[in-house]
């Protein structure tokens, strides 16, 4: 008896559910093609669930993501919202607190460019010498983003400002054995980032990272400070595999990485905490300036299940199925507006899902 798989969806806001939409037609597929016992429940969040319940993240949603095994989120947000206070505004008020109480500790991020969206890439023809297949994993709970801040006022009445990078060494373990497991089913090589020149807390940071590598040593481990990291994946995108990062450099990092893939409606996004639950989401927004114009890309969203089959129920072959759809879709020409060329006319958004769906039943 195939055990039961309880997935909150999550749609939120703008272009959320028309990209929501195609990510079903996927998990239809699975259920009926690899007889997977998909338990769907649908839940409001962000601006809608402030809409209808006063609240980015109405306790019916949580407890529904409590029930649950895995999250699957479209988007949140919008300009409507924006004169709301910024801690109950749809993106903080409802993803930060999603991430705090389910422990999302690891930011799963991976940045494709694919050979048939290269004229898309701002890189040089020269630097990409292959397909840029780049997974940056990302520390999310820790850091400076949750240590203290503030503003103060000195003896002499001079404003100043101040946030506060603090890391713990079981942090740092925790995010660091992550990498070091995934890294065992790619290329066997992982690049840590830190500034471990100028700051205390790269110093641990690399040091533990050291540590930690010892009980892997059939992985190659070598490390990068910040601003030469940047400037190599300009240089060099190819040479990476998997990027470690601190809360603070994994942000600069993963945005700098999405850029060079050509479109962001291209990446979806994972995190996880230690029992493998996890929020899978596209890395973009809510993009309410095309909301209802059927032009959005849904690729994001669907491979962000494809990150939901690898990372919590462990489905490699599934995973890598919806992939090659998409790389096979892609490759027989067919592009959304975000992604278009001077050879190819645009498609809608339902007929990429339609597409792909398509070539993954053909795949399974």
């Amino acid at each position: 008896m195939k055990k039961t798989f309880n997935l909150a969806v999550l749609p939120g806001d703008g272009i959320g559910p028309e990209v929501m939409r195609e990510g079903y037609k996927i998990l239809n597929i699975l259920k009926k093609k690899c007889f997977i016992n998909f338990n769907i429940h649908e839940y409001d969040i962000g601006g809608i669930a402030i809409d209808k319940f006063g609240s980015a993240l109405p306790k019916s949603t949580l407890l529904g993501c409590e029930r649950s095994n895995a999250i699957l989120l479209g988007s949140v947000g919008g300009p409507k919202w924006k004169h709301f206070p910024d801690d109950e505004q749809p993106e903080r008020g409802a993803l930060l607190p999603l991430r705090k109480y389910f422990n999302l500790f690891a930011n799963i991020r991976p940045s494709v460019l694919y050979s048939e969206l290269k004229s898309l890439s701002p890189l040089r023809h020269t630097v990409i010498h292959s397909d840029i297949n780049i997974l940056c994993i990302r520390e999310l709970t820790g850091g400076i983003y949750f240590g203290k801040s503030g503003r103060k006022y000195n003896k002499n009445n001079k404003k100043y400002a101040f946030d506060t990078e603090k890391y713990y060494e079981s942090e740092i373990e925790r995010i660091a054995h992550l990498a070091f497991r995934i890294a065992n089913t790619r290329k066997k090589k992982i690049v840590s980032i830190d500034k471990a020149n100028v700051l205390s807390s790269s110093k641990l940071w690399r040091e533990v990272v050291d540590n930690v590598s010892k009980l892997y040593p059939h992985i190659e481990v070598s490390h990068l400070y910040i601003d030469n990291a940047v400037m190599q994946i300009i240089k060099n995108p190819s040479q990476f595999d998997i990027i470690l990062c601190s809360n603070l450099f994994g942000d600069i990092i993963s945005d700098e990485c999405a850029a060079i893939t050509g479109s962001i409606g291209m990446l979806a996004s994972a995190s996880l905490n230690e029992k493998n639950f996890g929020l899978y989401e596209p890395a973009g927004g809510s993009a309410p300036d095309i909301q209802g114009k059927n032009i959005a890309n849904p690729i994001a969203q669907i491979l962000s299940i494809a990150l939901l089959l690898r990372y919590s129920m462990g489905l490699f072959e599934l995973s890598d199925a919806i992939y090659e759809s998409v790389k096979k879709t892609l490759k027989m020409g067919y592009r959304t507006f975000d992604i278009i060329d001077n050879q190819n006319d645009y498609i809608t958004t339902s007929h990429m899902g339609d597409i792909i769906s398509n070539t993954l039943i053909k795949e399974i």
